[in-house]
């Protein structure tokens, strides 16, 4: 009886967890959560206690000496070694500038070298169209590029420039007679019109012999410059079909071996001619003769 008044007088506990419990038990339910405790927190003690071993025993300067070791002795082997430099298949003065522009010093390993980097500081020259740069197992680096060929010369504002079929420079020369062999091409934008430039010399072929140069003018349209000082003035639109028309008249009346100083084609419609002073003189003389006698 006294058991089950004590009983009855103790109070019960209470089985529901408490409110700070509660709390812990969805924090950790939480994924999030569970990975940092089960991974996060093991991998950072293992970092921190291999970082104080390698502190104390100075592990990590040991193991970067045994590194760059490793690295000397590969890289330093004989069929890793570049020791000469060839450029075939262009100029001698060409692979001159090709060597001196790729920057390699030799005896240098394939493995440390910028074959990118070689190539780009080779396409920069003016004279390389492109350029492929390999090391080859004998210990040679080979330089394979493609020349830019001038096809004209012209006589620039700034300088006397060597031009290929597309305008692009190829060279700068000190004078005209560098590359007599060809054509001069002059005036402003003159190098941005190369290939309509050569359709014109080759309509003029008939009279090759003669031609001194085209002239660009106002970047707007040409001038071909004959010997003795003739120019034939094209138009803006259509110069071939105009020069095809000069041409012919050539061909026919061979007009050009006149004492004409300018055969105007800038209006192909109503082309007008200039006598040179000498022919002009002459006429003055012939009509004033001519009055003469009708006096």
């Amino acid at each position: 009886m006294l058991a089950m008044r004590r009983a009855a007088s103790t109070p019960r506990r209470d089985p529901a967890p408490s409110r700070l419990r509660y709390r812990l038990t969805r924090v950790w339910l939480r994924p999030g959560v569970r990975r940092v405790v089960n991974f996060g927190l093991p991998l950072m003690a293992g970092v921190l206690a291999s970082w104080t071993v390698m502190a104390q025993f100075d592990v990590r300067g040991q193991v970067t000496a045994w590194a760059s070791q490793l690295h000397e002795k590969i890289v330093d082997r004989p069929q890793f070694t570049i020791t000469a430099i060839t450029v075939p298949g262009v100029s001698q003065d060409l692979a001159e500038q090709i060597r001196v522009a790729a920057f390699v010093s030799l005896p240098a390993s394939s493995l440390e070298l910028d074959v990118n980097g070689v190539r780009e500081r080779i396409e920069a020259l003016d004279a390389v169209q492109r350029a492929r740069v390999r090391a080859l197992p004998s210990g040679i680096l080979e330089i394979q590029a493609v020349e830019r060929v001038p096809v004209v010369v012209w006589r620039a504002p700034d300088g006397i420039e060597l031009v290929d079929e597309n305008g692009v420079r190829v060279a700068e020369v000190d004078s005209r007679m560098r590359r007599p062999d060809l054509p001069l091409v002059a005036g402003p934008g003159a190098g941005g019109h190369v290939p309509e430039a050569l359709a014109l010399l080759a309509v003029a072929e008939p009279v090759g012999a003669r031609v001194r140069g085209l002239v660009r003018v106002g970047d707007r349209r040409w001038d071909l410059v004959l010997d003795r000082d003739q120019v034939v003035k094209l138009p803006e639109t259509d110069p071939l079909a105009a020069l095809r028309r000069v041409m012919a008249l050539e061909a026919s009346g061979e007009v050009l071996k006149r004492d004409v100083a300018v055969l105007d084609m800038r209006d192909p419609a109503r082309p007008m001619l200039r006598l040179t002073d000498r022919a002009m003189a002459e006429l003055e003389r012939l009509k004033t003769l001519k009055t003469g006698e009708d006096a």
